[in-house]
């Protein structure tokens, strides 16, 4: 048994934001200085919204690995038991150009490699593993030789128990190619109950944009829920029992385009955990991702429950 209700594995960096909005790099004169990818902020959002979170991730004997341990633990409240310390490299820095704002670009520095890299199935514990409700990864885990066999392992050991998520999380800069991705991704899907990913990411998983086809694919591949970002038109949720429900978005104006969907990957986390049905768990999905949309900050921005509940009231009576 486990204390956790989620643990993710993946990527963190210390984030950099320029704070001159639509200005490029060149024009740029003053960052805000945050902890962020998408495990990171999956983790955090939830963990705002009061479930008991750990990462599985690693940092470098460094002085940004100082700080994103002490971030994790004294400002977002997440359990760092599997937080790593990698003896020869650097934590990872990541600066986000916003410009524009709703497109914002990412300048990833993991070099000679990334620590996060480095995790080994035996430095998380196995039993936690298994028996955590929400066991999260992004599809990146798989890019690199040596992640992919440690999650590999992991997941023999979770044996497709629900909930194993993945986040389809298509990012061109880990990986050679396209098709490269999706020879290593679509295997893959066998180890999962749950995947969340928009047209770009369900055509490398399962071969196909069309979102309801793509749904169709992955529950074929036995998934037991398929959740398709629609980007302006919501988000649309199938399961294997037949249920087939979609949402409108919250439209906002667009202050910083990063950490939306992981706004609406830790509450969706939160809705499973509550045992909410598929329609209330994006509908609080989408609320979280439309308020962090209109904030500049990824974790640091997060929403409460509070946020949620005040932007779903405006809304249902508007």
């Amino acid at each position: 048994m486990t204390d956790l209700e989620l643990l993710t594995i993946g990527r963190v960096s210390v984030d950099l934001y320029a704070e001159q909005l639509g200005k490029p790099m060149r024009e740029v004169t003053t960052f805000r200085k945050s902890i962020g990818g998408t495990a990171t902020n999956v983790a955090v959002a939830a963990a705002r919204l009061g479930r008991r979170v750990a990462l599985a991730t690693k940092v470098g004997d460094d002085q940004f690995g100082d700080y994103v341990r002490h971030a994790l633990e004294h400002t977002f409240h997440v359990d760092t038991r599997y937080v790593g310390t990698d003896p020869d490299l650097q934590t990872p820095l990541a600066f986000a150009e916003l410009d524009p704002p709703e497109d914002p670009s990412i300048i990833f520095y993991r070099e000679p490699r990334a620590p996060d890299l480095n995790i080994d199935a035996a430095d998380i514990d196995a039993d936690v593993v298994r028996d955590v409700p929400i066991f999260w990864m992004p599809a990146s885990r798989f890019a690199d030789v040596r992640s992919a066999t440690a999650v590999a392992t992991l997941l023999e050991v979770r044996s497709r128990r629900a909930h194993t998520v993945l986040d389809l999380d298509w990012r061109p800069q880990f990986w050679e190619s396209e098709a490269a991705a999706a020879e290593v991704i679509r295997p893959m899907l066998d180890h999962f109950t749950i995947a969340i990913g928009n047209k770009d990411e369900c055509e490398i998983a399962v071969g196909t944009r069309d979102l309801n086809e793509a749904a169709d694919r992955l529950l074929e591949a036995g998934l037991e829920m398929a959740v398709m970002k629609l980007g302006a038109d919501g988000v649309m949720i199938a399961t294997a029992d037949g249920t087939r429900v979609s949402v409108p978005p919250y439209l906002v104006e667009v202050v910083c385009g990063l950490g939306s969907g992981d706004a609406f990957g830790g509450a969706f986390c939160h809705g499973l955990l509550e045992g909410w049905d598929a329609e209330t768990i994006i509908k609080w999905g989408n609320a979280a991702g439309a308020i962090v949309a209109g904030r500049l900050m990824c974790a640091d921005d997060m929403p409460t429950i509070a946020d949620i509940e005040q932007l779903l009231a405006e809304r249902d009576a508007a």
